[in-house]
């Protein structure tokens, strides 16, 4: 239980950072390195302190909105009723950005500052979250289990990984001999 308090304490302290903090996912594959601990287990605990800190950080940039000018909190204002009128794409795209490892703290400071409702946003950002730590988490327990040197091989050699190789050259050749010049000028 230790464990996951210490993993949910340094998650959360990251997340609660509002610039420069070390990426979450950097954590998670150490943990999965050093750790025994079920992957679902570390996923679930990581993404709930996770969202906790951004939920958490957004709040406090709502107290520093209140000390912004009028001007600024217009703008605001308007940008926070751009969002709810198309909340359907707003969670979207706050769902695949949470998929991403660019980080999140501005995101969350901008919904704060902008007061929009951080439920679904912070809800998003979870599920998000929990899968692309369910990537790295999995990602760190196959290289521990395994010889790093195996891995190259095995993907070097594997009929997939040459597979894979070939198809890319044969884009890379396709897109070196397409008339970019002539594509693009029907666009116009």
């Amino acid at each position: 239980m230790t464990e996951y308090l210490v993993l949910f304490a340094i998650v959360l302290g990251i997340n609660l950072m509002p610039a420069f903090g070390p990426p979450t996912w950097s954590v998670i594959v150490l943990y999965g390195l050093q750790s025994d601990q079920p992957v679902p287990a570390i996923v679930l605990t990581a993404a709930s302190a996770a969202a906790l800190g951004r939920f958490l950080l957004a709040h406090g940039f709502r107290l520093i909105g209140d000390r912004l000018s009028d001007k600024t909190r217009a703008n605001l204002a308007a940008a926070r009723a751009a969002v709810e009128q198309n909340r359907r794409n707003a969670i979207l795209a706050l769902g695949l950005f949470a998929l991403s490892p660019v980080p999140s703290a501005q995101l969350f400071e901008a919904a704060g500052l902008a007061r929009v409702k951080l439920l679904g946003f912070t809800a998003a950002f979870f599920v998000g979250r929990t899968i692309s730590y369910s990537i790295y988490a999995l990602g760190a327990y196959g290289i521990r289990n395994s010889n790093l040197g195996d891995l190259f091989v095995d993907h070097l050699t594997s009929p997939v990984g040459i597979a894979i190789q070939v198809g890319m050259i044969v884009l890379l050749v396709l897109f070196a001999r397409l008339d970019w010049a002539r594509i693009l000028a029907k666009k116009d």
